[in-house]
């Protein structure tokens, strides 16, 4: 895209320029989603608990054993959870890689006309497209399998123990804030101070994840509020009701 007016050598460095400055988000999906997660989760998870046990009339310190147990049993869960999860998804990937490995071992004519007709599907002449697989796979075949038959780059390649130890510290961001509302706030006024501050912390977290990825803000945020404050309302009322029966 060039400047009507501009000479060749300005419409140059103005083209150079823009491309430097481009901000794309699709690389921050990764690490963006994990955050979110465990820290909304983190939020949701131990606010309504908490939310759920000052219903049955229990007292601060108790609310506060209670807060403490769900931030480390949560950020536990979610770190195991993680890892076998994403442990499984790299089982997966090696065993593709080693099969892939093998393939290009018995027969490399068969697997460069393989990713040919992939570069074809894609728009480029046959031709072309068969000159693009032989220098790719001169550099490095398996790697140019992975990219773009597999879809497996270094990039996205799956981390269990990142992946564990992010969703653990994030869920555990996220618990500390309500566990840190009830040692602020009040004890006569502890479920609505608690649940406002709790639904303002989604608020944020949901604006702040959706201007980082490149998202409408406000919808966002009133999404993950709704669900924050259903979670809350739905805790609430079991501990009442146990707190009725009890």
């Amino acid at each position: 895209m060039h400047r009507v007016g501009l000479p060749p050598h300005l419409n140059e460095t103005w083209t150079m320029k823009r491309h430097q400055f481009e901000r794309h988000y699709v690389n921050r999906t990764g690490w963006l989603r994990a955050a979110v997660l465990g820290a909304n989760d983190g939020i949701v998870s131990v606010s309504s608990l908490l939310v759920g046990v000052a219903a049955t009339h229990v007292s601060r310190g108790q609310a506060l054993i209670v807060a403490v147990a769900g931030l480390v049993g949560g950020a536990m869960s979610m770190a195991a959870g993680e890892f076998v999860s994403v442990s499984s998804q790299a089982d997966s990937e090696r065993s593709d890689l080693e099969r892939e490995r093998l393939e290009l071992a018995a027969d490399e004519p068969s697997e460069r006309a393989e990713l040919a007709a992939i570069y074809v599907q894609r728009g480029l002449e046959p031709a072309l497209a068969e000159q693009v697989a032989v220098q790719l796979m001169r550099r490095d075949a398996l790697a140019a399998h992975a990219r773009d038959e597999l879809g497996l780059s270094a990039v996205h390649r799956a981390r269990p123990l990142q992946a564990a130890l992010a969703s653990a510290s994030s869920f555990a961001a996220g618990a500390a804030l309500p566990l840190l509302v009830v040692l602020c706030s009040p004890a006569a006024a502890l479920i609505p101070v608690l649940a406002a501050s709790s639904l303002l912390f989604l608020a944020l977290l949901g604006g702040l994840a959706a201007r980082a990825g490149g998202a409408p803000i406000a919808a966002a945020a009133v999404r993950v509020t709704f669900w924050g404050a259903l979670a809350m309302a739905l805790t609430a009322a079991v501990g009442s009701a146990f707190s009725t029966f009890a």
